[in-house]
């Protein structure tokens, strides 16, 4: 599987050109364009029970996509569904977490499930479940603006708000906090963050969905009785 990131960081596409017999698999709704040679398959990946917990507790879709090339020099294009950054993160057997909606794309080696990781997952109105993504091969990593990776040594620490996480490390720790005391919490604008600690790989993205909401909603036009 060749990948190519264009576009980006506003509105990046991910080229994936794919060799006769070879395989990659999508979130529903990310394929873009196509060459005629690839054959669609749609499957909840892994069963009934596998795809709820994906779409339900992971905010991820019920069913993914499962591309084919039926040719040589087969392509498909990916995109997001927000404006934002994609990145290729390649896992080698281990296992990353990602927030609800960042997941575009992968090779076939890759699992990806939902985990319930206690109250310490609580990212802003994300909830209590993540996704867990294992195995071996390249994922494509979509963001709401630009994406940042922070490579953590052992014990070092970098603070994030909960809307701007992307993914990180299995050996990642993380807590989430608030800033500051309640008073600056609810006057400052400011609310929980993250308390990351290396060693390992953290991606952030410059925006955040729920600040992009909450900016838009008294914006939109009401309804008048």
């Amino acid at each position: 599987m060749e990948i190519d990131i264009e576009e980006g960081p506003a509105f990046a596409i991910a080229r994936v050109r794919l060799a006769q017999g070879e395989s990659a698999k999508g979130e529903a709704g990310a394929m873009l364009a196509m060459t005629p040679d690839i054959q669609i398959e749609t499957s909840t990946q892994g069963g009934i029970m596998k795809g709820l917990k994906r779409s339900v507790l992971g905010g991820e879709s019920f069913f993914m996509n499962t591309f084919t090339a039926t040719g040589p020099n087969a392509e498909i294009i990916f995109a997001p569904a927000l404006a934002g950054d994609i990145v290729r993160w390649q896992l080698d057997g281990r296992t990353v977490f990602l927030q609800s909606g960042s997941y575009l794309a992968s090779s076939m080696g890759i699992d990806i499930d939902s985990k319930w990781g206690g109250a310490k997952t609580f990212f802003s109105s994300e909830g209590l479940f993540m996704l867990r993504c294992t195995g071996s091969g390249d994922m494509l990593v979509s963001s709401f603006g630009a994406i940042r990776a922070v490579d953590l040594v052992a014990g070092q620490t970098y603070i994030v708000d909960t809307g701007h996480m992307v993914g990180w490390d299995e050996g990642v720790g993380y807590e989430v906090q608030k800033l500051g005391n309640w008073k600056s919490t609810f006057l400052g604008g400011e609310g929980l963050v993250v308390k990351v600690t290396g060693p390992g790989r953290v991606y952030i993205q410059t925006r955040s969905p729920e600040s992009f909401v909450a900016w838009l909603t008294p914006k939109l036009p009401t309804q008048r009785s």
